[in-house]
């Protein structure tokens, strides 16, 4: 079998729909309005599809969008995300995830994108394509009982307040509370508006049906929003008629240490609950330790989430700060795309240069994904053979370098 890869026409989407959702397992058909809700806000230039030659039918999908991610020292680089990716089972194997891999990567170094990220549905598949895992993930459960919380509370000791409001008030300072959010937050990534619009109802997919949420807003004793907490609840009763409910939290911002607090212990207050689900929080979340037993917090969920590829090194690297000053000469080995050479960073004044000087650790450019914004240990990375230290210490010192005092995080799928 033979396919055609290409970007798609908006006549072809439908089709091309079709396929990720066959890919992904999330729907057998696709509806008008489907096709109508991604057609708003779909760049056509960057979804690619590849297309059987005997039957003409859309046999693979890859998108790619502008996003924005935060890097250590607060600044919003813009790169490429990709997502929707997939080839269908009928026609694996047959290289059309490199081939509209390549097409990006190319299509990235015309527009000028430094990084490419995207979230890996499986581990084996993008290490080759030059991606790193970047950040980490952690998912408790709260044991509110034993948690040793006061569940009489009712009001943050600080002089602040929480309120419960309605998804449209969220969608009037949610974008704005989160903004000022990722600022701070090394991972984190920007959301545009059809994620606000599918988070508060305004928009819905078929496969995907908008469930009401509860939005509890913390605002300071001056007025200002702070922090929200945004989640769900079952329904589930004993035989006795005994209420033993889970909420599920699906989105916690907060702007300080304060309001974090107080919206946790706000969760763990709530009547008939007996667990509070985090969703995915930060691996060094001060969630466990808000708790008088931080042991009531479980564990349930840890992996590798953001993959990051870098492209252009000297951009990329230029892009962030460190935390300590030093130099550092980078061997980095790229088989697929533009990144392979030796460079210069100068963690000091943070400028990252070619450069003919002797490398201090030889590495490939998914190694360096991972090192880039502060998670990975080069020393670590060392030991499992992934990272070649050229010179005594340089691994210790790339440690030093690149890793930040919190871990990054990125709390979107996409």
């Amino acid at each position: 079998m033979s396919a055609d890869v290409r970007p798609i026409a908006e006549s072809e989407l439908h089709d091309w729909l079709r396929a990720v959702h066959t890919g992904f397992l999330t729907a057998t058909r696709v509806t008008d309005s489907d096709v109508a809700q991604r057609a708003k806000g779909n760049d056509f230039a960057r979804t690619q599809g590849a297309f059987d030659s005997d039957t003409g039918r859309c046999v693979g999908a890859f998108r790619s969008f502008a996003q924005e991610l935060t890097v250590p020292g607060g600044a919003a680089v813009p790169v490429s995300a990709v997502s929707n990716v997939g080839v269908l089972p009928t026609h694996r194997r047959q290289g059309l995830l490199t081939r509209m891999m390549a097409a990006e990567f190319a299509a990235a170094g015309e527009r000028g994108d430094a990084l490419a990220t995207l979230i890996a549905a499986e581990y084996p598949i993008y290490g080759r394509y030059g991606f790193g895992p970047a950040t980490t993930l952690t998912e408790w459960e709260i044991d509110v009982p034993r948690a040793g919380l006061d569940r009489r509370w009712s009001t943050p000791e600080d002089g602040g307040r929480i309120d419960l409001v309605d998804a449209a008030e969220f969608r009037r300072f949610g974008p704005g509370l989160h903004d000022k959010v990722r600022a701070a937050v090394p991972g984190a990534v920007n959301r545009n508006e059809r994620w606000w619009n599918l988070a508060t109802g305004l928009e819905e997919m078929s496969h995907r049906p908008y469930k009401e949420k509860f939005h509890a807003v913390y605002r300071t004793a001056e007025g200002e929003v702070a922090g929200v907490a945004v989640y769900t609840a079952d329904d589930h009763w004993t035989d006795a008629k005994v209420p033993q409910n889970t909420v599920q939290v699906q989105d916690l911002l907060a702007l300080t240490p304060q309001a974090e607090r107080a919206l946790w212990h706000f969760l763990c207050s709530i009547d008939w609950v007996l667990k509070v689900r985090t969703g995915h929080r930060a691996p060094d979340d001060l969630l466990p330790n808000l708790l008088p037993d931080p042991r009531a917090a479980r564990v349930v969920t840890t992996a590798d989430f953001l993959w990051v590829r870098v492209l252009d090194v000297v951009r990329a690297l230029g892009a962030r700060t460190y935390e300590v000053p030093g130099v550092l000469v980078l061997e980095v080995v790229d088989g697929t795309g533009p990144a392979a050479g030796r460079y210069r960073l100068d963690a000091g004044t943070g400028v990252c240069e070619r450069t003919e000087e002797a490398a201090d650790l030889r590495l490939d450019v998914a190694e360096l994904g991972s090192l880039y914004l502060g998670d990975a240990s080069a020393v670590r990375l060392a030991a499992l053979g992934r990272v070649t230290e050229e010179r005594p210490g340089a691994a210790a010192l790339a440690d030093a370098v690149f890793r930040t005092a919190r871990r990054p995080w990125c709390p979107d799928v996409f």
